[in-house]
């Protein structure tokens, strides 16, 4: 076997972990909307607490991050869905084109987080949020969920990689690391 065709199956490998953790993602988020709006029936509980500084309260959120772009027509959150859409398609195109593991897990953790958002907004033309950190009346975040949550982290994970992975002054003109973890 060759070094080229091992390489290969290692970046197989990696995008299918990413996409694997993609899907896990989305199901988490499928999985406790279904059952916070089921059986816990949060849609008519004003709040639940679960902790001094955790609520669980439903809300629907017609924009995006930070209830920013709120659609107000229809054609408003058709436009919003495409977006998204679009997107996301562009995040899972970059995972198929990425290399390093550490880089798709956190491009996992984004795209996963969207099409969780898009199915609720596909399905409902709003997203659901319910996740409510507080201390006392000040709020760090606006309500969300885990998509949010994992769309967040992913961002995270990206940006950390990209400015812990720059390139060090000595590094000038050396070849660029073919690393696939």
């Amino acid at each position: 076997m060759s070094a080229g065709h091992g390489q290969g199956e290692w970046l197989t490998r990696n995008r299918l972990i990413a996409f694997g953790v993609a899907l896990i993602v989305f199901a988490i988020d499928r999985g406790v909307k279904a059952l916070l709006m089921g059986p816990v029936d949060l849609r008519n509980a004003i709040a639940i607490p679960i902790l001094p500084v955790f609520d669980l309260r439903y809300t629907q959120n017609f924009g995006v991050s930070l209830g920013m772009f709120t659609a107000t027509s229809s054609e408003m959150r058709l436009a919003l869905l495409a977006v998204t859409g679009a997107i996301a398609l562009g995040v899972a195109v970059w995972m198929l084109r990425e290399r390093l593991l550490g880089d798709l897990l956190g491009l996992a953790l984004v795209l996963g987080g969207a099409l969780g958002n898009i199915y609720d907004r596909f399905t409902r033309g709003y997203v659901i949020d319910y996740a409510d950190l507080h201390f006392g009346e000040w709020r760090p975040f606006l309500i969300f969920n885990i998509a949010d949550a994992a769309i967040t982290f992913g961002v995270l994970i990206l940006l950390a990689r990209s400015l812990l992975s720059r390139e060090k002054p000595g590094d000038a003109g050396q070849p660029a690391s073919t690393e696939t973890i």
